[in-house]
């Protein structure tokens, strides 16, 4: 190359690409029209490529261009990772980030997390406290924890009782993860009693009710109190693995994650019952004051690259 190509270059590259135009990417740069035109004449002859060609409204790419656009957005982007790396190392991302996390670690991702965590911030130790999906804003409120993965809705729960919803939901920083279903599966035997039946018809089947903190019952209290039924619980847990025995012991009916619900049906023989579903969110939550200290920012950060929000 002719001349070496700096990071000023670079960014002059980008933006013009990305405006059409040399004098609007002059404006966005704070650079002279010139100054930018003589960038992309060096970048040009630097690379030995045409990069671009004149339209009646400015540039377009040409297919080199293109090619080399995904590379200069690669670099640009790894040099902001580097530097947000390095902000939070300078005496930022040190002492402790207390996590809430909820059911399974491998459904949460909590190792990628952990890993990722530990490799962005040697110095920063994490204390994990293992609950129902309802203690996580409880404790965040209380200031138990910093950050936490949740189920379902925020805005949803006793913690927010009295508040209006738009208030509710400025409280926390909320990233939705992911969507999902439970479904809902029955004893195996059970195929012809539960065919065809509706919620409201469900609900006045046994039911293994499960404590006021569990997005199962959060769920399932919204829907039948929408249809204005009541459901037949005839027992209350408050660990998934015991409600699940007591489906399989013949006692009645739950509400599972469907990918559970399709195992349990496929080694147990348990009946996935039909037309029973009901979709939620998997979500990452912190107090909404709180979110700019640099480890929940840093926590956040590293949920968005593992979950490719």
């Amino acid at each position: 190359m002719k001349h070496p190509v700096d990071l000023r270059t670079l960014r002059s590259f980008v933006t013009v690409a990305r405006e059409g135009n040399v004098s609007r990417a002059a404006d966005v740069l704070c650079l002279t029209q010139p100054a930018i035109s003589l960038q992309m004449k060096r970048l040009s002859e630097s690379t030995g490529l045409t990069l671009f060609v004149r339209t009646a409204k400015g540039v377009d790419l040409t297919q080199d261009g293109a090619a080399l656009l995904v590379k200069a957005e690669q670099v640009l982007g790894a040099l902001e990772d580097f530097s947000q790396t390095a902000r939070r190392m300078k005496g930022t991302v040190r002492g402790t980030l207390r996590l809430g996390t909820v059911i399974d670690p491998d459904f949460i991702r909590l190792g990628q997390f952990l890993h990722a965590m530990i490799a962005a911030a040697p110095e920063l130790r994490t204390q994990l406290t293992h609950g129902m999906s309802g203690d996580v804003p409880v404790r965040l409120l209380r200031g138990e924890i910093d950050v936490g993965y949740f189920l379902g809705d925020p805005a949803d729960g006793p913690w927010v009782a009295g508040q209006e919803q738009d208030s509710a939901e400025s409280v926390f920083n909320h990233a939705v993860l992911t969507r999902f279903k439970y479904r809902v599966i029955a004893p195996a035997g059970w195929k012809n009693r539960t065919a065809g039946l509706d919620w409201k018809e469900l609900a006045s089947l046994p039911w293994i009710g499960t404590a006021t903190a569990s997005v199962h019952r959060r769920l399932l209290d919204r829907l039948f109190g929408e249809l204005g039924v009541e459901q037949n619980e005839v027992a209350v847990v408050d660990q998934e693995a015991s409600m699940l025995a007591m489906v399989r012991s013949g006692v009645g009916l739950c509400l599972c994650r469907e990918s559970m619900a399709l195992y349990e049906e496929q080694v147990h023989g348990l009946v996935l019952v039909d037309r029973a579903a009901v979709e939620t969110t998997l979500g990452f939550l912190s107090l909404a004051s709180r979110q700019a200290e640099p480890s929940i920012e840093l926590a956040f950060d590293l949920i968005a690259k593992i979950w490719n929000l």
